[in-house]
């Protein structure tokens, strides 16, 4: 099955690549953020938040990951490459990279015709962050951060589990990853229902986000003349200074090849959050890093692919 696993994989890739998420076929998402909404206006009050969150997520992992088990493999009993291009489709709508580097594009366009309203409309869609007061600079910077963090999160992460697991283990991690948008946040709502959702994100991220790192820094050539060697050393400081304990490691890694610095002041719901700077500010930060980003991101996942196809095709040898 491995090789299987990878071919639907690649071809998930392509696939993304080509059309992304058309917006008239129903996607997996919309489904789980219905069900996560459901549970969560029923649940989440009274007594034992904690546990009824856990059960929240217990049951749409369970959904989300047994119904495609079943998909799949009744298309692969069909015919081998029939089970291939289910597969492949139902990895592609795990992945964003069409969709990440399209919603930067969006924010780079009317910011490099210095319309920053505009821009900060754009940014809003795809960042948590207040942006009604955000300079160029800022807008820009959001705008890294969230390509960087997200070619992990959005494309890196359901592929490395797509090799482990084919389309249902990708889409069991989807699954994580959209509990924790939805609720996984440390305030008074959702500090306990969305524990569970919360911690299970940070574990499926673990590996994956490293990884990202590691292959942003092998696969894309470092601006001004830097070294790999002093790009890996400068991720290996920074990452960890995150707040989150995966987030950091795609951040830092996009900071120190392009030689801006990230991180630093941000509003939440009128709250300011000083987050800790990563990377070296070696040149000043401007639009045409959005491009750079989405650059970036796509050579990882480029090369990220590559990486699978080596551990699939070791594992596939011994095994």
């Amino acid at each position: 099955m491995i090789l299987y696993h990878l071919m639907a994989l690649t071809l998930a890739v392509i696939i993304d690549r080509l059309i992304g998420d058309p917006k008239w076929l129903p996607h997996p998402v919309v489904g789980m953020g219905k069900i996560i909404s459901f549970f969560e206006k029923r649940l989440n009050k009274g007594s034992h938040c904690r546990i009824k969150g856990f059960m929240m997520m217990l049951f749409l992992l369970t959904i989300s990951g047994g119904v495609l088990f079943i998909i799949v493999y009744t298309a692969y009993s069909i015919h081998i490459m029939l089970g291939i291009m289910v597969e492949a489709w139902f990895i592609s709508t795990t992945i964003a990279a069409k969709g990440l580097k399209q919603a930067a594009l969006d924010v780079w366009q009317p910011l490099v015709n210095k319309d920053l309203n505009e821009a900060r409309k754009y940014l809003s869609y795809i960042v948590g962050r207040d942006t009604t007061n955000l300079k160029e600079e800022e807008i820009t910077r959001a705008t890294i951060e969230t390509v960087s963090e997200n070619t992990s999160d959005g494309i890196t992460a359901p592929l490395f589990y797509a090799l482990l697991g084919g389309a249902p283990l990708a889409m069991i991690y989807r699954a994580v990853n959209t509990g924790d948008s939805m609720v996984g946040y440390k305030n008074e709502r959702y500090s306990e229902f969305g524990y569970a959702a919360a911690k299970l994100d940070d574990l499926f991220n673990l590996i994956p986000s490293r990884m990202t790192g590691l292959i942003m820094i092998m696969f894309n050539r470092p601006a001004l003349k830097r070294s790999r060697t002093e790009c890996f050393n400068v991720l290996l400081r920074d990452a960890k200074k995150h707040p989150s304990p995966n987030s950091g490691w795609g951040e830092a890694a996009a900071a120190t090849l392009m030689g801006i610095q990230l991180g630093g002041r941000n509003v939440y719901g009128g709250q300011v959050s000083e987050r800790a700077r990563m990377g070296d500010s070696l040149i000043k930060l401007l639009p045409e890093h959005i491009l750079a980003a989405n650059r970036l991101m796509i050579r990882t996942v480029f090369g990220f692919t590559i990486l699978l196809w080596m551990i699939g095709g070791m594992w596939y040898v011994l095994t």
